[in-house]
């Protein structure tokens, strides 16, 4: 194998593996569709609806996906940078270590890096003993927000020391050759050591690959898998307040939604307060007989519409209408002169 050559990080055959199992965009689409339903079903849930009796479909789950997203991708864009920075600039520095000779330089390197991983290991164990604490947690506002990052944060730490670690093994052997002789040429150095590590079953390779196990790369596969798993519980939480934010600010201006005639044939004995209701005047071949006002529209579904009143009070209920030959329905303009 040439000098400069260096075998594929287990990691990224991993990637490879799972990019040609699962089908990126049929993976993005169900992401996509599900932060959408969670946001959704939290934002209808604040008026009492169960978002599957709307009968939104797939696309219009994906649609509202980019609200709940908008966040949690800037956040994630930024960290992802600032991450292969991060890399690069360990890789710098323990390159930097391990071709200068001064003494002991790569065992402080080692011994940060040890520290490093036992302060990431750490972090990740609190954040499964809160993970452990849920029954008595879960009425803590804030915690299926701070266990998922706070688990994420330390596997993020412990993956990159333990990358760095294998990393600087893989210097090592290069910092433990002496210079070579003026008198011994260099192709008989290099012929030399290749003899010697045939020869030699306790060799810089053996010992690499008779590391610790915290250096194999199946711990660093689990713990970013662990990392991904943390990144969506947080992401769904955002997803979820995203929505029941969504769902105030609408209580807070339901004036602005559509304004709605109602008229039907039977009297409808709603009970939030501040509707108006209105007995039509009978006349020949009439059938609608009641007239509602100070109704707005919250959602429409493919047959169905659901109608709020115009102000938010505690007393008030969504009002399902289908759209059949039963009802009859008004939209008024904005009062916006043109």
């Amino acid at each position: 194998m040439p000098e400069n050559s260096q075998p594929a990080i287990p990691f990224e055959r991993w990637v490879t593996l799972a990019g040609k199992v699962i089908a990126p965009t049929t993976a993005i689409g169900a992401l996509l569709f599900y932060f959408g339903y969670v946001s959704a079903r939290s934002q209808y849930g604040y008026f009492g609806l169960d978002v599957d009796t709307i009968g939104l479909s797939t696309q219009d789950f994906v649609m509202r996906s980019s609200q709940p997203l908008l966040v949690p991708l800037l956040v994630l864009t930024v960290l992802g940078a600032g991450a292969v920075l991060v890399q690069a600039a360990i890789r710098r520095g323990l390159t930097s270590v391990y071709a200068r000779p001064e003494p002991g330089g790569a065992a402080r390197a080692r011994h940060w890096i040890s520290l490093t991983t036992a302060g990431g290991l750490l972090v990740l164990a609190g954040g499964m003993v809160l993970l452990l604490l849920y029954s008595v947690l879960r009425d803590w506002t804030p915690f299926d927000l701070v266990t998922p990052l706070v688990i994420a944060l330390g596997g993020i730490i412990a993956a990159y020391a333990l990358s760095a670690s294998r990393f600087a093994a893989s210097l090592e052997p290069s910092s433990d050759l002496e210079p070579a002789s003026d008198l011994e040429p260099a192709s008989d150095l290099g012929s030399t050591s290749d003899r010697e590590s045939a020869q030699d079953p306790g060799s810089a390779s053996d010992l690499r690959q008779g590391s610790p196990v915290l250096l194999q790369p199946a711990v660093s596969v689990f713990i970013l898998v662990l990392v991904a798993a943390s990144i969506f519980w947080a992401t769904a939480t955002v997803a979820q307040w995203s929505g029941r934010g969504l769902a105030r600010e609408q209580a807070l201006h339901l004036d602005e939604l559509p304004a709605v005639i109602l008229d039907t044939r039977e009297r409808l004995f709603l009970t939030s307060p501040g509707l108006n209701e209105v007995v039509l005047p009978p006349s020949t071949g009439q059938t609608f007989h009641y007239r509602y006002r100070q109704l707005r529209l919250l959602i429409q579904g493919d047959d169905r519409m659901f109608l709020v009143p115009q102000r938010w009070s505690a007393s008030n209920s969504t009002l399902l209408v289908r759209l059949d030959s039963g009802v009859r329905l008004q939209f008024r303009f904005v009062n916006q002169p043109p």
